[in-house]
């Protein structure tokens, strides 16, 4: 390189470049509220129960313990996708029963398994947990998580 550098050529660098990324910043964002608004959940789909059900999830902090669409703790399984996990989809009574049967009869007692504990939730809270998780598997998560395992 035998020519330098001149300042007001790193001047015209700079400036394009910062034009340029901002750019592609304003682009990106306008994307992403265009995806929100034409993908986000239909609000018809958001129950009393549903609503009901966030509460216990918030009340009894299972995120502490589980993730929720990939947050939260990793100490116990994702649950974003428990319903389909469960057969929700082929089988919703089957499943709704399996998942309270499940809540109820915690702790397990299993020799060297982590214990959820049982927080003696009632019929109508169990009810409206299994909305709440159910409500969370109709969620477009864009493929997450990457598994059924969670």
């Amino acid at each position: 390189m035998a020519e330098r550098l001149t300042k007001s050529a790193a001047r015209n660098i700079f400036y394009g470049g910062s034009v340029l990324f901002v750019l592609i910043y304003i682009a990106l964002t306008a994307h992403t509220h265009y995806y929100i608004v034409t993908t986000s959940t239909d609000s018809e789909s958001l129950t009393e129960g549903v609503a009901r059900g966030k509460e216990v999830w918030e009340e009894h902090s299972c995120i502490n313990c589980h993730t929720l669409l990939g947050e939260g703790a990793y100490f116990a399984p994702e649950l974003g996708n428990v319903w389909v996990r469960w057969g929700g989809r082929e089988n919703p009574d089957g499943a709704r029963a399996a998942i309270k049967g499940w809540m109820k009869a915690q702790p397990t007692g299993a020799p060297g398994r982590r214990q959820m504990p049982n927080f003696g939730l009632s019929e109508q809270e169990l009810d409206d947990l299994v909305d709440f998780l159910k409500w969370t598997s109709e969620i477009d998560t864009q493929g997450w998580p990457p598994n059924n395992a969670g």
